[in-house]
């Protein structure tokens, strides 16, 4: 559906030269929600935007459907243009026009009739959620509204393609599911391709089937949600996932508690993550018959990402150091992953070694 092949973007001044965007190569497929994630000055925006052509690359080439968008004329990339829909973190709605004529307004020019540019409108409205908002200006609405104006407005040419440049940031919380729940919506019943730019992986988590994650101006990790969320192989990408697990967070909360700051030699602190049928099976609650291995579970949580249980927990093993090892061999070997949680008092640090 979308192949960006060596995407470099360069922007020249008279003293200075930027790399925004360094050799990047993706592949979004058709019906994807492809979220990239990074940090402010990543890239990820600049990339986003050269897969309408809003910029331009200084070297790779965009497909799009099978066609190269860079060597079509003005007139064939602007009817290509009308296939890719996109929203902004700031709605960008004209603040004199209705609801209903800032829907309206790319539909401006086309073959329509004034009676199918309402009728379009009123489908569309219907479609975000809006239909009774139909009259109002920009100013009446809240936040979670004008993002809902400005997707169904994106949506007035039938496009194929939804880019989304960081479209929750500006949203609270609850705001930014309905939005995210909108577009999971929109995808299933439109067949929409989408493209999320964001900085939260926590939006990745909650909406994306493929992720990306950007560091400047390079793609460092890419694959699908569970494979990149469950084995990240970049620090970066371990920051972010303990993040949106709020993994770090329990494990700064757990080792603050006075109670655990002084384990015994026969004790260790270690996280772990089980996957898919794991998550279900008694594995942890088997090693004292199995091993004599003492488990105390400080902290768990399971998830639900694209239909698979990933869980999480914190936890204490007691017992000798050479049952220990037998036991978390054991648990590696029905796919469960545990890592030693190193601890000086108030420093926390994740050893991203597997323990074998």
């Amino acid at each position: 559906m979308i192949e960006l092949k060596n995407i470099e973007v360069t922007f020249e001044s008279e003293e200075t030269s930027v790399q925004a965007v360094k050799d990047v190569s993706l592949s979004v497929g058709k019906g994807d929600i492809y979220g990239i994630v990074g940090y402010s000055g990543a890239g990820k925006s600049t990339l986003v935007r050269t897969i309408n052509l809003l910029q331009r690359p200084t070297a790779g080439e965009v497909f799009v459907n099978g066609q190269n968008l860079s060597v079509l004329s003005p007139n064939k990339l602007r009817n290509e243009r009308k296939k890719i829909g996109m929203i902004f973190q700031h709605f960008n709605l004209m603040r004199q026009r209705t609801v209903a004529g800032n829907v309206a307004y790319p539909l401006r020019g086309t073959d329509l009739s004034k009676e199918e540019v309402n009728a379009k409108v009123e489908e569309l409205l219907q479609l975000v959620g809006l239909a009774d908002k139909k009259e109002a200006y920009p100013s009446q609405l809240s936040g979670g509204q004008k993002q809902r104006v400005a997707i169904a407005r994106a949506l007035a040419n039938d496009p194929e393609v939804l880019l989304c440049d960081e479209a929750t940031s500006s949203l609270d919380p609850k705001t930014t599911s309905s939005i995210l729940e909108l577009l999971k919506n929109l995808n299933k019943k439109l067949a929409l391709t989408i493209v999320i730019i964001t900085h939260e992986m926590e939006v990745v988590k909650e909406i994306c089937n493929k992720v990306a994650v950007m560091e400047d101006g390079e793609v460092v990790e890419q694959g699908d949600l569970v494979s990149v969320f469950t084995a990240p192989k970049e620090s970066l990408t371990q920051e972010f996932i303990h993040t949106a697990t709020h993994i770090d967070q329990a494990a700064e909360k757990v080792l603050n508690h006075p109670t655990l700051l002084n384990l015994s030699k026969d004790d260790v602190l270690a996280s772990i993550t089980y996957v898919g049928e794991t998550t279900s099976s008694p594995l942890v609650a088997s090693l004292y018959a199995r091993f004599g291995i003492t488990t105390n579970i400080l902290y768990g949580n399971v998830e639900i990402l694209q239909n698979t249980p990933i869980g999480n927990l914190i936890v204490i093993f007691s017992g000798s150091i050479e049952r220990r090892e037998e036991a978390m061999a054991y648990l590696k070997a029905n796919h469960v992953t545990v890592k030693i949680i190193e601890h000086q008092q108030e420093v926390i640090a994740l050893n991203e070694e597997e323990i074998i």
